[in-house]
């Protein structure tokens, strides 16, 4: 195996195939990461805990870009998430507070963020890092921002990824 940095990426999977995927992984040596969530379901005569995958559909692996394509080819997987026409990098940091908030809490549910026209957001990349703006426009991946700054107001387009709620 190559010494080349490894990274987290997010797999695609087929439906239902999250933890068969994640268990292919490990017999393979690939280190995987399968979120799972302990939820409360009902039976007609009993309640039980049992464990879900947090995101459906998906699995985390860590590679190097030598690895990607015998990751492919793993039954169950449909193909890598992709970012920009490349696969997507899920940060360490982003993967470890997923990591602790399942250890911490119990039934999670997943909501996603909603940018509205007119939210006040904070630019978390490029040259306006750290600038707080409102949205003017949402189009598909992209938001149209203004940020007010020195008595002028700058009209920037920014990729949704790049941005936070306030």
């Amino acid at each position: 195996m190559s010494n080349s940095k490894r990274s987290w990426y997010a797999v695609y999977t087929k439906p239902r195939w999250e933890k068969k995927v994640y268990n292919l992984f490990h017999e393979r040596g690939i280190e995987a990461y399968c979120p799972l969530n302990k939820v409360r379901k009902r039976w007609s005569d009993r309640m039980k805990w049992v464990e879900e995958p947090l995101f459906k559909s998906y699995v985390f692996v860590r590679l190097n870009d030598e690895e990607q394509t015998s990751a492919r080819m793993v039954s169950g997987v449909v193909n890598f998430v992709y970012w920009l026409k490349k696969p997507a990098v899920v940060k360490d940091r982003e993967i470890e507070i997923i990591r602790k908030f399942l250890s911490e809490y119990e039934d999670v549910t997943l909501e996603p963020v909603d940018l509205k026209e007119y939210s006040r957001i904070r630019i978390r990349k490029g040259v306006f890092m750290d600038r707080e703006g409102r949205i003017m426009k949402v189009m598909n991946n992209k938001v149209r921002v203004i940020i007010e700054s020195i008595g002028y107001s700058l009209v920037a387009v920014i990729d949704k990824s790049n941005v936070s709620t306030v």
